[in-house]
């Protein structure tokens, strides 16, 4: 799955020991764009923090898996990014500020479907 939007809350980098061995985990705030914004909270592990080197007020396009698991009856949900791409990576991509908006290569094809003449 992917989500687009813009960065706009970097929250405290979090780490420790398990038995496996040293961990780090990084969350992230991101606003959608569109007519109604959602923020969707997700989080980055290890490596890839430094991989990806999200700041805040880009614009991403964020691939993620999305998984629950159920602990003493309650059910937690993470929201897990494994790739990260900046706005403008691909020529195709559909802007940042309207994720719903047709991009202009592909505006044409988007209404070639639409009369050119106006029944009223």
């Amino acid at each position: 799955m992917e989500i687009n939007g813009k960065i706009v809350e970097l929250l405290p980098e979090v780490s420790g020991e398990s038995a496996r061995g040293p961990w780090r985990k990084q969350e992230y705030i991101l606003e959608t764009g569109g007519q109604y914004p959602k923020k969707i909270c997700f989080m980055v592990w290890s490596d890839k923090i430094d991989e990806f080197a999200i700041k805040t007020g880009e614009n991403l396009a964020v691939s993620i898996d999305i998984e629950s698991r159920e602990y003493n009856g309650r059910w937690y949900t993470d929201v897990k990014a494994w790739q990260v791409a900046r706005a403008g990576a691909n020529a195709g991509d559909i802007p940042f500020a309207d994720p719903g908006a047709p991009n202009s290569a592909h505006a044409e094809d988007a209404y070639s479907s639409i009369d050119d003449e106006i029944p009223f």
